[in-house]
């Protein structure tokens, strides 16, 4: 499984309204359609994170594909009172937001 780690800012007390934005999206096939295979969303002072998994490394690439979609436009548009970009002088796309996994454990069978 490939992870994703977005970090953002987000407003103070609107954790119901992102989580039922979300709620929503992952109700259609827009998931699938990405790849997606769980979501995870935490806040912690005034922190967003969104913890993404995939079953393959290409979830970036189905993301990209999907991002045209008038469903994946809505959220992130439905999204923008919310959540705003951790550094909004270097963001230009979701990949400047994303975590860099620097150490990796997993129990084995």
């Amino acid at each position: 499984m490939h992870s994703n780690l977005i970090v953002a800012r987000m407003e103070p007390g609107s954790a119901v309204q992102v989580a039922d934005l979300f709620e929503a999206f992952d109700a259609t096939e827009m998931p699938h359609r990405m790849g997606t295979r769980r979501r995870q969303l935490f806040h912690y002072r005034g922190l967003y994170f969104h913890l993404q998994d995939f079953d393959t490394e290409h979830g970036g690439q189905q993301i990209e594909e999907a991002k045209t979609d008038p469903r994946f436009v809505r959220i992130s548009d439905d999204l923008l009172p919310f959540i705003e970009a951790y550094d909004p002088a270097t963001w230009r796309s979701p990949a400047d937001a994303m975590a860099t996994r620097f150490y990796h454990w997993e129990a084995t069978s």
